[in-house]
């Protein structure tokens, strides 16, 4: 099981659009993935999960990768994050 702590940087925080995104590269990976916002663990592959998290710009969130894939998911998930998800 792989943890990190990542702020959301771009301006309007996870949104329809950002959310896509992310949910869309979650879905490519075999492990679980899960953020945590607000004591709430949300399924990254999940667009109306994510949503409903309503996950603001500055607000900070953990990811957790566990499975067979975590590694490369952590990674590519990271770098979508940090680089402002598209925004």
């Amino acid at each position: 099981m792989l943890k990190k702590k990542l702020k959301i940087i771009n301006i309007s925080g996870l949104h329809l659009r950002p959310t896509g995104l992310l949910c869309n590269e979650a879905i490519k990976y075999r492990c679980e993935i899960s953020l945590y916002s607000r004591n709430s663990q949300i399924n990254a592959k999940s667009v109306l999960s994510v949503l409903g998290a309503c996950i603001k710009c500055g607000d900070e969130i953990e990811l957790v990768c566990n499975g067979p894939d975590e590694a490369e998911a952590m990674d590519a998930i990271t770098a979508l994050i940090e680089n402002g998800l598209g925004e």
